[in-house]
Formats: structure tokens, C-alpha cells, sequence
């Protein structure tokens, strides 16, 4: 087989990149980066900010004796240079498919990811973790957390700067900068990294100076400028970052490896005892230019031309739920000046970039901050606004306390417009909206809708608008809806009715959710058996439409609920409303089919809902099995 690369295809694992002269590790780096770009074009993916760091994920092997020194990446966006050095090269072209390489770090997957990531803001928390074992153990390997600008921007990062930096362990963390999250970063702590970076290359405290000058004073004198702006620089820069505690060094140019070197071997061979900080200043999407042009520079992609920059698209001419959602609500702020949208970092994603785009000043980015933005929300509705915090159903999760506590025990009119909930495909277990169902429908106070279709989100958005004495939330699926008629924004549901799709006589299928296409076509495959289906599209988890609920079952043999979230959702509310009227003693056979107690992996989505058992043949199979079956469900009571 003829060889691809000079250096890469001879690395395998670090050990083998730390034989190479540092005058080797540019070229190494272009063709990591090379190797990245074709395979993302292949498999799609977070392209923009592996190539960011490229440069610093070669020297950060080569500096440091991973595994022995722990590595962790926050997200893990960024990690697929780090794939291709640590033993995965083979298999970067099965990205974020079926039984491949994760689109993050994984524990299970290689030794060389320490801590498994894929939501932002945990790596500081996690590395000082890790130091503080290694601490208790006597163990002198360094521990390494590379985190970036808009990740450093949440809560949870200064928890653990504050935790760090009173402990006096030894922990490295590098702070990545390229000014852009997955949209661009908000806040005053961007303010603040562009103040520092206005004074270029330089570093602060004496200590710090005296770790990382000795082997290359004269490259950063001449970088530095005039001297006397070097020690203003060194006086005043990194200030926060040195109130909490670290030593800090920088920025520096993170794509210049004779000075990222020295740096990270100084860091490594310290006998500081506490945390150091590392500035780096990077570009995301480096060395691809139409990665470099882009908006978000190419921070997640589907395939595309390596030559042209383009991306294959999809041929569905579908609405996808975000923008359905996004643009129902433009039209109501337009007559309704209460309405405001909040994002945490992800504008893009939930569609209030499109929001933002007519209503400037009433769209809040408030960044990686979600339980700041459930509380801002709340905040904003004991004044009369009618905020919707747009959030993915995956990181809705991180604000669960600010939900209970701040929106829902003050009954407060937030709306939540929870975006991805259900199974994502190649982003995975970590992405997956698995849990809102269960978690929101627990709640007193709480209103709680799952879209069937875009028809029906956009009569829940406009039910939504006038729900002002209680905080109600809607789910809707990632990808595009079913391709059907939008009604007008005056269309409206009444709060806890759901609605009958189908009449039948024998089998009653409650459906929540997205699930009612597979319950429609499950029906279909029962009917050519000569079974009788009734199908009812629940809308609500809470309030229950009891009475539609209550009359399927006395009229049926047989009751299915199907939704795509975990036990303890609406199948479990619907059970406890038969039990506690009886229906089971009368000999109802019920079951609830729900996502399974396991997290599902990333693969294609038919074959998720496969594992997951809520595909249309699936349900039906339950249905005669349940049909048939000679014992029904008896609740006994104590």
C-alpha cells in the first residue's frame, strides 16, 4: 500500500511522535490536519475546531507522557487531531457512525481520554479531580485541561478556578482563544480575553516569567516590543486569572510550536504546587479556508468537496422543527412586544439567530450559562414579559434546580421551547433529549407538550403565547418534519387535550411525540391482520386529557403508550391514572413502551429507534402480544 505520509502513517501512538526532532512537528501538523479534513468530508462533523488545534494537540503529546499524564479536552469538540495520534487513525473515517469513533472524548473508547465529555465546562472540574487522586496516591504525573473561550465563560469553570486555585495542587490548564464558541462568544469574559490579547505576546508574574523565559527570552523580547510595555504586561496581565489563584502565562500564538514547546515543557517540569494557566490565542477552521471564512468556521459539518468547501446536502426540502418553531415565533412578537427569546450559546442551533435577526434587542445569548438562563427567564417574567428559553432537552438538564426552584414553585410564564428532544443519531448518548419528559412532567405547576408534527408545534407555540400564570414547555425533535400544511398562528389547543387520529375497536395506541407516523403505520400492519386500532395523539403529558384517556381504556382490550423519552414519563402518569380508577381491576391489559433503560448509542436513526424498540413493527408487535397474552396487568393495593 503506497504511503500517504511522511511522518503520519510511522504514528501510531505518542510514544511515537516524541521520537521525531522538534523541528519535525510543523510537518506532522499539516498532515494531521490534512488527514482531518478528508475525513471529516467523509463522515461529517465538528471540523472547525480540531483544526484550531491542531498545533497544540502535537505538542501537548509530545511535551507530556500521555497516558501516564492525563489529557483532557472540554467537549470534545476539538479532539480528533488527538484521535488520530492516540491509536484511532485507523478508524477516524468511521466518525460519529454505528459502532465507530465517537464525535467526543470516551473513556471506553481509548486510555488516552481520561474523562469522557461532550457538554462544555467540565474539564477543569474533572483534571483538578484527577490531581487531587493522583495527589493522594503520590503519583507525579501532570494532569493537563484544555478548555476553550466560551466554555471558560460558565458557571461551572469558575467553580472550579475558585476550587483550584485555593487547593495547591499542580493542575495545567490551557486556555484556549479563538474568540468563537459554536456561535460567537458572548459576555464580559470575551471583553476581557480580547483586552489581554491587545497586548499581544507577553506574560505576567515574576514567578511565571522566570518558568517560561529562560529558554527563549530572546524570541519573546523581541515579540514584546518595547520593554516597558513587557512589564506593564507582566504587572497586569492575567489579572483575574491570578486573583483566583493561578499562575498565568500569555496569550501566545498557539499555531507557533517553538514557542508552545518551551512553554508546555517548562509547565510540565514546574515544581509549582497549584494551578497554572496557559493563554494560547488560536484560529478556528486554521489551514482550510473555506473553514477560516466561514461564519462559524465550519464548527459542525455534513460531507463535503475538499476542493470547493461544499457541503452535500440532504435533498429534503422538509421544514426542520428549529426553523418552524423559530419563525412561528417571529410572527407572534411581531403583534406581541412581551415576547423575548434566550439562548445559551446556541443560536444557531435553536433558531434564535432567526429571531435575533428581527428582534435585536430582545434576543439574549447569555452563553454556555443554561441555569443563568432560566433564572434570567424567570426574572424576566415577574415583569410581565413572555420569554421563551430556547434550549436543547440535553443541556436543559444542567438548570434543573433553576426549573423547580426559580420557575416552577413561582409558577412563573417561562416558556421552554425544548429543542433535540429525543434520539439525535451521530451525536449520541450525550445528546440524546432522553429525560425532559420525565423530568419536567414531575412538577407541579408545569404544562408539558410533545409535538406530533410541524403543524402541531406551531399550534402549541401559538398556545403557548397565552399560557401566563404557569411555566409550560414544548418538545420537538432535531431534523425536519413530516411535510405538511403549516396552519396560521391563530390556530390554538386546548390546554390538556389530545386528539383522536383514528377510531378502532380493539387496541387503543397512545402516542406522544413524533412516534405517531411508526404508531400510524404499526396500525396499518395490525389492520392487515384483521386488528382494530384507535390512535390518539396525546399532546400532553401534563395536564393528562383524562377523559379521552379514561374512555379508551373502558372501550378498548388493550392500551399502548408510546413516547420517545425514558421510564417515568408519560406512560408512568398514564399508568397511575388507570390504577388509581380502577381500570386494571376490570382487566385492561396496558404496557408503556418508552426509550430503554440504557443509554443508546450514535448511529443512524432508524437503526436507533431499532434498538430503542419504537419502530412501527415494533409497536405492533407489542400490540398482539399484549392482545393475546392471557394475563392482564392487576395492580394490587395495600
Amino acid at each position: 500500500m503506497k504511503s500517504r505520509f511522511k511522518f503520519l502513517d510511522n504514528i501510531n501512538f505518542p510514544s511515537d511522535l516524541r521520537k521525531l526532532s522538534e523541528n519535525d512537528l510543523q510537518n506532522v501538523s499539516d498532515e494531521v490536519r490534512k488527514e482531518m479534513i478528508d475525513a471529516v468530508s467523509e463522515t461529517g462533523g465538528h471540523l472547525g475546531a480540531g483544526l484550531g488545534v491542531v498545533e497544540l494537540t502535537v505538542a501537548l503529546h509530545y511535551v507530556f507522557d500521555t497516558p501516564n499524564d492525563k489529557l483532557i479536552w472540554d467537549v470534545g469538540h476539538q479532539s480528533y487531531p488527538h484521535k488520530i495520534l492516540t491509536g484511532r487513525k485507523g478508524k477516524i473515517r468511521t466518525l460519529r457512525q454505528g459502532e465507530g469513533l465517537s464525535g467526543f472524548t470516551k473513556r471506553s473508547e481509548s486510555e488516552y481520554d481520561p474523562f469522557g465529555a461532550a457538554h462544555s465546562s467540565t474539564s477543569i472540574s474533572s483534571a483538578l479531580g484527577i490531581a487531587e487522586a493522583n495527589k493522594l496516591e503520590n503519583k507525579l504525573s501532570n494532569v493537563i485541561a484544555v478548555i476553550g473561550d466560551g466554555a471558560i465563560s460558565a458557571g461551572m469553570a469558575y467553580e472550579a478556578m475558585n476550587n483550584a486555585g485555593a487547593s495547591k495542587t499542580k493542575l495545567i490548564v490551557i486556555l484556549n482563544d479563538n474568540d468563537m464558541s459554536i456561535a460567537k462568544p458572548v459576555g464580559a469574559m470575551r471583553t476581557y480575553l480580547a483586552k489581554l490579547f491587545t497586548g499581544k505576546i507577553y506574560f505576567s508574574f515574576r514567578e511565571t516569567i522566570k518558568l517560561i523565559t529562560s529558554a527563549f527570552s530572546k524570541r519573546f523580547s523581541a515579540k514584546a516590543g518595547k520593554a516597558e510595555d513587557f512589564l506593564r504586561s507582566a504587572v497586569t496581565g492575567g489579572t483575574l486569572f491570578n486573583s483566583l489563584g493561578f499562575y498565568y502565562a500569555g496569550p501566545i500564538d498557539g499555531h507557533d510550536l517553538s514557542v508552545l514547546i518551551p512553554i508546555l515543557k517548562n509547565a510540565r517540569d514546574s515544581k509549582h504546587q497549584g494551578p497554572i494557566m496557559i493563554h494560547i490565542k488560536t484560529q478556528k477552521g486554521k489551514g482550510y479556508s473555506y473553514a477560516e471564512k466561514a461564519n462559524d468556521h465550519y464548527h459542525g459539518v455534513s460531507k463535503f468537496n475538499v476542493e470547493t468547501g461544499e457541503q452535500i446536502k440532504s435533498g429534503n426540502n422538509k421544514p426542520s422543527y428549529t426553523k418552524v418553531f423559530a419563525n412561528t415565533l417571529v410572527k407572534h412578537a411581531k403583534k406581541d412586544s412581551k415576547i423575548v427569546g434566550i439562548t445559551a450559546a446556541m443560536p444557531g442551533g435553536t433558531g434564535m439567530d432567526i429571531f435575533g435577526n428581527e428582534f435585536p434587542n430582545r434576543m439574549f445569548d447569555v452563553g454556555i450559562a443554561e441555569q443563568h438562563a432560566v433564572t434570567f427567564a424567570a426574572g424576566l417574567a415577574t415583569e410581565g414579559y413572555k420569554p421563551y428559553a430556547a434550549i436543547y432537552s440535553t443541556f436543559l438538564q444542567r438548570a434543573y434546580d433553576q426549573v423547580v426552584h426559580d420557575v416552577a414553585i413561582q409558577s412563573l410564564p417561562v416558556r421552554f421551547a425544548i429543542d433535540r428532544a429525543g434520539l439525535v443519531g451521530a451525536d449520541g448518548s450525550t445528546h440524546a433529549g432522553a429525560f425532559d419528559i420525565t423530568y419536567l412532567s414531575t412538577l407541579p405547576n408545569f404544562i408539558v407538550m410533545a409535538a406530533s408534527d410541524e403543524a402541531e408545534l406551531v399550534r402549541m407555540i401559538n398556545t403557548s403565547v397565552y399560557i401566563n400564570d404557569k411555566p409550560s414547555a414544548i418538545r420537538y425533535p432535531r431534523g425536519s418534519g413530516i411535510g405538511i400544511e403549516l396552519p396560521s398562528i391563530d390556530e390554538r389547543i386546548e390546554i390538556g387535550k389530545g386528539r383522536i387520529v383514528q377510531k378502532g375497536t380493539q387496541a387503543c395506541i397512545l402516542s406522544l411525540g413524533t412516534r405517531l407516523e411508526e404508531s400510524k403505520l404499526a396500525a396499518e400492519e395490525l389492520k392487515a391482520k384483521g386488528i382494530s386500532v384507535t390512535i390518539i395523539d396525546a399532546r400532553f403529558v401534563k395536564p393528562l386529557d383524562e377523559k379521552l384517556i379514561l374512555n379508551c381504556a373502558k372501550e378498548h382490550e388493550v392500551m399502548i403508550t408510546v413516547e420517545e423519552g425514558s421510564i417515568g414519563g408519560f406512560g408512568s402518569h398514564v399508568k397511575n391514572l388507570l390504577s388509581e380508577k380502577g381500570l386494571f381491576d376490570k382487566g385492561l391489559k396496558f404496557r408503556s413502551m418508552t426509550l430503554p433503560d440504557k443509554f443508546i448509542e450514535q448511529d443512524d436513526p432508524k437503526k436507533m429507534y431499532d434498538t430503542a424498540g419504537l419502530n412501527s413493527s415494533q409497536i405492533s408487535k407489542k400490540i398482539l402480544e399484549v392482545l393475546f397474552s392471557k394475563n392482564s396487568i392487576r395492580v394490587v393495593k395495600n
